[in-house]
């Protein structure tokens, strides 16, 4: 960030940022979480496209799933390497926290995708395969 485009803030708000930049990326995952009990929040968003179509009244095709496909991955084996792992599955799905994908790390098999086009399958697949997992597709 240069100092052009660098917001103005209180002295304590300062200190806070450069205490907290200080600390490691479970620390900060643990202090997220933290917060979120605390204020009683979630960083997750609220709405998902599956009920929106259902609030809609928008019925799937037939043969065809709310997900707009017929397909899911799920990860069988997480691999040595969960943190290139855990990369991957936060590039699949950007709304999933760090202690979400490390869980699905964690509690194999775990569904990573349901309902899904192939295509989008295909694509989850090989970046998990990539950073070491093993998937597989239903």
């Amino acid at each position: 960030m240069t100092d052009e485009t660098k917001k103005e803030v209180s002295k304590g708000v300062e200190k806070l940022v450069e205490e907290i930049s200080k600390l490691s990326v479970l620390e900060l995952s643990e202090l997220v979480g933290a917060l979120q009990d605390k204020l009683g929040v979630s960083a997750m968003p609220m709405a998902a496209a599956a009920p929106v179509a259902a609030a809609t009244g928008e019925a799937p095709a037939e043969g065809e799933s709310a997900g707009g496909g017929n397909q899911t991955l799920v990860m069988t084996n997480a691999g040595s390497n969960k943190i290139a792992v855990i990369k991957a599955l936060r590039e699949i799905n950007q709304n999933w926290t760090l202690m979400e994908a490390k869980g699905m790390t964690e509690a194999v098999p775990a569904e990573i995708l349901k309902d899904t086009k192939a295509e989008e399958i295909k694509a989850a697949a090989e970046k998990l395969k990539a950073a070491g997992a093993t998937v597989e597709a239903k």
